[in-house]
């Protein structure tokens, strides 16, 4: 079996909220079943769609927004440059109006209510997050294939494997975290290093550079207009923004124009314990707000854990003097292999094993970047990792009403305060003396995953989402 081979940007994703595994992959299955379409010469035959969604789709779609996601995706919007402002004008048009523009190319009718179909109590048996598409053509012939969300953007068809994928030649391959050490010790190298030079097998470093460059624009934009934005969040809870309110309090009577005075203005309001924990907390709001409300955001590695790392990498920017672009790319490349790590020897889809997986090893993603932005050694990379995820093993996927709101936004803080005490303790801490490995980590978050119900699988059948009396409106 080839073994996956996983880039920083696979890692890390553009996308519009408020889910990866629910939004922003079935946005990409959409998309790539009308260029399967294209392909085949069939998408100008086109007389109608259906779409069917089974299991965890079905039963918390709607509330992440997979139905708006697949409609856009099948009209040739793209997540990384649609407009977010017109995501519910376009979904609601489509409702309106009964007609897809199937690719930008092709105006088909489109009966929201007879042509998407929610199968609540059917669930295929490669992954719970499954879509089918159907094409019926106006000969009367008929093209379906199916797609599975498998966690953070993934999207893998039915019938593909690793093996049908390009292999590059990589210098330093890791599927564990003990050949990534053995890389490591054995070169000198730092993780973000060993990172750098495997990217050179798909692309130049320039353009490696730039393109993390631009996903940290997107974090850092995100960060800002979540902290000065004020409203409610869609969805019917009735959930208030707190980082424009929390933003507003800490940042008192200072003035500032833009994110550089911003930050300048927060460095200059102290650096207190209490201070600095009521920042983090504040970035991390302030990003997953603004994924709950069709923003764009990074899948870091899920948008459902979208605020982790980019608070702990504001933390090191604003608190750190960490605000430059190679310790920023530095910060992002070694988050990427611990990622990779998680997704290889276990998951990070919460369909798959529940909040562990994605605030988890959002975590530790973000702990192991911080440790070694700060200097420690590669063990104390790892271990910072490890210890992260080690106090988040058995965390269950509940969100009330299917939102990822409650209690996914207040997780990212969570996820992000702890990453930061495992960075401390790590580099506090002589490496040699661990009793616990990464790996050892990886394989038990896989194996409590396997052993925990489907009910705290992101399917709201279980957890807060049945003791939390709420009433939503009528979708």
């Amino acid at each position: 079996m080839i073994k996956e081979q996983i880039s920083v940007f696979d890692i890390f994703k553009i996308g519009i909220g408020p889910s990866s595994s629910h939004t922003l992959g079935p946005w990409r299955a959409a998309q790539q079943f009308t260029a399967s379409l294209n392909q085949q010469g069939l998408l100008a035959e086109v007389e109608m769609v259906k779409i069917l969604l089974y299991g965890s789709l079905a039963k918390t779609g709607k509330g992440h927004g997979t139905d708006v996601a697949i409609l856009l995706g099948l009209t040739g919007a793209d997540p990384v440059t649609f407009d977010v402002d017109a995501v519910t004008p376009t979904f609601e048009s489509i409702q309106k109006d009964k007609k897809l523009n199937l690719a930008g190319n092709l105006i088909i009718d489109f009966d929201y209510n007879n042509d998407l179909l929610f199968l609540f109590a059917e669930s295929l048996p490669f992954h719970p997050n499954a879509v089918t598409f159907q094409a019926f053509m106006k000969n009367g012939k008929a093209f379906s294939e199916t797609y599975y969300s498998i966690g953070g953007g993934f999207v893998v068809k039915e019938g593909e494997d690793n093996s049908q994928k390009v292999q590059v030649d990589l210098p330093f391959p890791v599927e564990k975290a003990k050949e990534l050490l053995h890389w490591c010790l054995s070169t000198g190298l730092k993780v973000s290093e060993i990172v750098m030079e495997n990217e050179l097998a798909w692309r130049p470093e320039a353009v490696t550079k730039a393109g993390i460059l631009q996903h940290f624009a997107v974090m850092r934009d995100c960060i800002y207009r979540g902290c000065h934005t004020t409203g409610f969040l869609p969805g019917g809870l009735d959930v208030a923004r707190r980082a424009f309110p929390l933003n507003k309090r800490l940042i008192g009577k200072a003035e500032y124009s833009d994110y550089n005075s911003w930050v300048e203005a927060i460095r200059k309001g102290g650096n207190g314990f209490n201070y600095i924990l009521d920042w983090v907390s504040c970035f991390a709001l302030a990003v997953n707000e603004e994924n709950a409300s069709f923003g764009r955001v990074v899948t870091a590695p899920t948008n459902g854990a979208a605020g982790v790392i980019p608070a702990v990498l504001q933390y090191f920017i604003t608190f750190c003097d960490g605000y430059s672009e190679e310790k920023i790319i530095q910060f992002i490349a070694c988050a990427s292999e611990v990622g990779s790590i998680f997704k290889k020897g276990a998951t990070i889809s919460a369909a798959m094993g529940g909040c562990q997986a994605e605030i988890g090893v959002s975590s530790a993603m973000a702990a192991a970047a911080l440790t070694e932005c700060l200097g420690g050694s590669q063990r104390q990379v790892l271990m910072a990792a490890e210890i992260a995820m080690e106090h988040h093993l058995g965390l269950t996927c509940d969100p009330i009403g299917g939102l990822v709101q409650i209690p996914c936004i207040e997780r990212n803080t969570m996820g992000a305060i702890k990453a930061i005490t495992a960075s401390q303790l790590a580099l506090q801490s002589n490496p040699d003396k661990a009793k616990v490995s990464l790996d050892a980590v990886v394989n038990t978050m896989w194996e409590t995953a396997l052993d925990m119900n489907a009910k705290y699988k992101e399917t709201s059948d279980g957890g807060l989402a049945t003791n939390i009396p709420i009433s939503l409106p009528e979708c």
